[in-house]
């Protein structure tokens, strides 16, 4: 397994506004190839936004990072913040992750 994060400076909308907006969006994400999981996140105070995503291996999610990197990009994101890692499975399980 291989943990993507990603963050970015947003604007909004946030809560159910951005559920709403971004229905679409997640419904094809949970489309890409590799793809286990993806986590939302967003945080209205210090006005960021981003994702964790875990992925079957290194090759989908660098094939998923280029095409959502130049999706936020063409919707008007900048400064994307990329983060790559590898899960602990056996650590995570002792703290109950979901679905390990």
């Amino acid at each position: 397994m291989k943990i993507l994060q990603v963050d970015f400076p947003s604007p909004g909308p946030f809560g159910a506004e951005m559920t709403e907006m971004m229905q679409g969006l997640a419904e094809s994400i949970a489309k890409e190839p590799g793809l286990i999981w993806k986590l939302w996140t967003e945080n209205a105070e210090t006005g960021e936004a981003g994702g964790i995503y875990c992925f079957e291996n290194l090759e989908t999610l660098n094939a998923y990072k280029e095409i959502h990197a130049a999706r936020l990009e063409k919707m008007g994101v900048r400064n994307l913040r990329f983060k790559i890692f590898d899960a602990n499975v056996a650590l995570s399980k002792i703290d109950r992750f979901p679905g390990l």
